[in-house]
């Protein structure tokens, strides 16, 4: 049986995340997808970590956020995320940024590839035959 699985994490926004208006500087947002990112991998008991010491990684393909409200320094803001696709090749992530109130501020994807550093040089490879059990945690919890 699937279960869908969300992922939340508490974001601390500092003075410095702000911007001449004020408001939290977008670029900090696609730092806090990585929180929620490494959030969901320890709530399901992978290490990423422990990816990279056997020479892999997940680099990010593909970015796609759209911000709707905005979030100021003083406010309490939590990354929920979870795995939209999980093709094999991809992993695309679903989140959303919330305010304390749970008013979506930001929502989006982010689309990774797993790659093993091979003679200097990166080369994707199946995420699905490199980390088997992984993937098929990520086919458990997946959003249908």
């Amino acid at each position: 049986m699937d279960h869908f699985h969300v992922a939340e994490k508490e974001v601390q926004i500092l003075y410095a995340d702000t911007d001449m208006m004020g408001v939290i500087y977008h670029a900090n947002y696609v730092k806090w997808l990585e929180l929620g990112r490494m959030q969901l991998v320890e709530d399901i008991g992978f290490d990423y970590t422990a990816m990279e010491r056997e020479g892999f990684y997940a680099p990010v393909y593909n970015v796609d956020i759209t911000y709707k409200k905005a979030l100021k320094y003083g406010d309490r803001a939590f990354v929920r995320t979870w795995v939209e696709e999980n093709t094999g090749m991809r992993t695309k992530y679903g989140f959303e940024i919330v305010d304390d109130s749970g008013n979506i501020c930001a929502e989006g994807t982010t689309t990774h590839l797993v790659v093993k550093k091979v003679s200097g040089e990166f080369k994707p490879v199946a995420f699905k035959k490199a980390f088997p059990e992984w993937f098929r945690k990520y086919e458990e919890i997946k959003k249908n």
